[in-house]
């Protein structure tokens, strides 16, 4: 693990931290201007085979709940711009992007001490974590029980 301290620091933390980056057309969106009623913080990147395998499943999941209130912000640990803008678009994924384009290496996945991807944090409305790291069927569940199905 790259960070173990800050992965341990963020395990005992309720908040999630809060961090900005650039988008895939140059803005800067933060995480805390990104909240909905329940927001998933999506670690992933175009390389990653399980990522891009999930991200029909997310599609799905923000189709279903976007309206009730679900928001996403994925945080790529791409390194190329060009790989990560084509995966954003060949995947469908509507949702709002950042990235420094640093791999594991990033600030935000050094804050958040990811050392594997996927990896989700489920934020409620404050941005308190209620949940991580759930995929598919689990995933679905979960929100389904925050928003109502």
């Amino acid at each position: 693990m790259k960070n173990p301290a800050a992965a341990e620091k963020l395990n005992s933390l309720k908040l999630a931290p809060d961090f900005s980056a650039k988008s895939p057309n140059g803005t800067t969106i933060s995480l805390k201007e990104s909240l909905g009623k329940v927001t998933i913080v999506d670690f992933w990147a175009s390389w990653c085979k399980p990522c891009r395998a999930e991200n029909p499943n997310v599609v799905a999941l923000y189709a279903k709940y976007h309206a009730k209130g679900l928001n996403i912000l994925s945080v790529s640990l791409d390194k190329e711009a060009s790989a990560w803008k084509t995966a954003i678009a060949k995947d469908k994924l509507t949702w709002n992007h950042v990235s420094n384009l640093k791999e594991f290496e990033d600030p935000i996945a050094l804050q958040y001490g990811i050392n594997a991807i996927p990896s989700i944090y489920i934020l409620d409305a404050k941005g308190v974590i209620i949940a991580k790291d759930l995929r598919g069927e689990e995933l679905n569940a979960k929100i389904a029980s925050l928003l109502g199905s």
